[in-house]
C-alpha cells in the first residue's frame, strides 16, 4: 500500500508543522531540563514524566530513560544533545520495526479492497475520502462502499466525497444490513475494473461485540467473492484520543486481525507519543497520518520525518 508520492523534505516540513503541540510540551521540557546544567536523576525522572505526558505510556517511558540512566551513573551522558539522539534513535527503532504491513496479496490483484474500520469520530469516513483522492490522482478507479448504514450522515458523506474524487459509490438506504451493501460493492467493483475498493464501516463503540461480529461477517461476505480479499484492514485512529487509541486498536486486531493503522488528528493533540506506543505494542504498521483538515493533509507515515519532527527547532 505504497502511495508515497511526497519528496522527504516536504513531508519533514508537514510533520514540523502537523507536531507542534506535542514538540511544544515535549521537546520544549527536554531543553528546559538539559539545556544549561549537567543532567541529574531528578531530571531524568522528570523526563519520565515528560514522555508519561506525551501518551508514550510508563512502560515505553522507562524503555526510552533506561539508557540515559545507565549513561548518567558512567558519568558519559553530558548535554541536551545526547539525551536528544538517544530518545530519537530509541524511537526510530520501535517505528522501523513496525514498516512492513502483514499483508500477504498480491498488488496486481484488481480491485485491492481495503476495509477501513474504526469508532466514530475518528475520522473514518473523511480518511476514506482523502485515501480516494491519493489513488484516484495516482489513475486509480475507485469504489467507495458505505457500509456504515447505521448513520444516514456517514452514507450522506461518502456520497459527497465520491462524487468530488470521482468515485462511484455504491449505497443503500440507512439501516439496510451493511453485508448487502458490501456484497453489491464487490460486484460492482470487478464488473467496472475498479483498481480499488474501499469500504466504510460502522463504528459504534468498540466495547459493544455486536459490532464485531458485525465486521467479521462483512470479511466472510468478502471472502467468498474474493478468497484472497480483503487485502488490507485499515484501522483508522484519533491521535486526540491518546492511548485510549492503544486500547481501541487491541479489540479490533483481537477480532479482525488488522494489517495496518492510520492516525487522523495528529496535528491537534499534545500526545503524538501514541504513535510510538502504539508501534511499539501492536507492532502494526502506521502507513498514513492526519497533519491537517485539507484533502491532501493525509500524509504517509515515514518514521524518519516524524522522529527528526518531534525534536526540531522552532
Amino acid at each position: 500500500m505504497a502511495l508515497n508520492n511526497t519528496p522527504r523534505q516536504g513531508l519533514f516540513g508537514r510533520f514540523v508543522a502537523g507536531l507542534t503541540r506535542t514538540r511544544q510540551g515535549l521537546a520544549g521540557k527536554i531543553e528546559r531540563l538539559f539545556g544549561a546544567a549537567s543532567p541529574s536523576v531528578a531530571d531524568l525522572d522528570a523526563l519520565e514524566e515528560a514522555l508519561i505526558a506525551a501518551d508514550f505510556g510508563p512502560g515505553l517511558a522507562q524503555q526510552l530513560t533506561a539508557p540515559l540512566q545507565q549513561r548518567l551513573g558512567r558519568r558519559d551522558l553530558g548535554d541536551l544533545g545526547q539525551v536528544e539522539e538517544a530518545l530519537k534513535r530509541g524511537i526510530l527503532e520501535i517505528l522501523s520495526k513496525a514498516t512492513q504491513s502483514p499483508s500477504s496479496s498480491n498488488p496486481q490483484t484488481r480491485p485491492q479492497v481495503f476495509l477501513f474500520l474504526g469508532i466514530n469520530g475518528s475520522g473514518k469516513t473523511t480518511t476514506i475520502g482523502k485515501f480516494a483522492y491519493r489513488l484516484a490522482n495516482d489513475g486509480g478507479r475507485v469504489v467507495l462502499a458505505a457500509a456504515d448504514t447505521f448513520r444516514a450522515a456517514a452514507i450522506e458523506q461518502l456520497g459527497l466525497w465520491g462524487r468530488r474524487v470521482g468515485a462511484d459509490v455504491i449505497s443503500h438506504q440507512a439501516g439496510a444490513d451493511p453485508s448487502a451493501v458490501v456484497f453489491d460493492a464487490v460486484q460492482a467493483a470487478c464488473a467496472r475494473g475498479a483498481s480499488h475498493l474501499l469500504i466504510d464501516t460502522a463504528g459504534r463503540l468498540h466495547t459493544k461485540r455486536n459490532l464485531m461480529e458485525e465486521l467479521k461477517k462483512i470479511q466472510r461476505v468478502v471472502s467468498r467473492l474474493m478468497p484472497d480479499a480483503p487485502h488490507e484492514r485499515i484501522m483508522v485512529l484519533d491521535a486526540t484520543s491518546g492511548l485510549n487509541a492503544l486500547v481501541q486498536a487491541k479489540t479490533f486486531h483481537e477480532a479482525v486481525g488488522l494489517t495496518s493503522l492510520i492516525l487522523t488528528k495528529l496535528d491537534g493533540t499534545a500526545k503524538g507519543g501514541v504513535v510510538v506506543a502504539i508501534a511499539d505494542q501492536l507492532k502494526l504498521p502506521i502507513t498514513f497520518v492526519g497533519l491537517g483538515e485539507g484533502v491532501d493533509d493525509l500524509q504517509p507515515f515515514e518514521p524518519e520525518a516524524f522522529t527528526d519532527a518531534l525534536f526540531a527547532r522552532s
